[in-house]
């Protein structure tokens, strides 16, 4: 069991990191602004991933109830999973590698987070 929670911290507080790193970025980086034109998006679009990311990123670390923390895990596999067919649409597969890493995290982090906090119909499925 501890084994399990050091797992579960460890893939959680790497995620929630690279969420408020990327929504920073977001704000405040050209090249990142540059990246969502290129991509098609609107302005407003990478201010409001950008505001989503921190509060998801907030809300996996925090003691929060169980449906918001599986919501929180939708929300970013939706992001994940977005970033992958907007990359590949636009320039290839060969530039979704890091939404792709990031969404197993994600997947070990979820798959953790029941197996720790007894969510008993996952568990057996682990």
């Amino acid at each position: 069991m501890k084994r399990d929670k050091i797992i579960y911290w460890a893939v959680t507080v790497i995620i929630s990191g690279m969420m408020v790193m990327s929504a920073y970025m977001y704000l405040t980086a050209d090249t990142v602004r540059e990246g969502f034109v290129h991509l098609g998006f609107p302005t407003y679009f990478r201010q409001e991933l950008a505001i989503a990311k921190i509060i998801g990123a907030v809300l996996l670390l925090a003691p929060v109830p169980a449906r918001m923390k599986e919501w929180t895990y939708a929300g970013f596999a939706i992001t994940f999973i977005s970033a992958v067919v907007a990359h590949t649409s636009v320039d290839g597969i060969q530039t979704a590698a890091g939404p792709i890493v990031f969404m197993v995290l994600l997947l070990v982090s979820y798959l953790f987070y029941h197996k720790v906090y007894d969510a008993p119909a996952l568990r057996a499925a682990i």
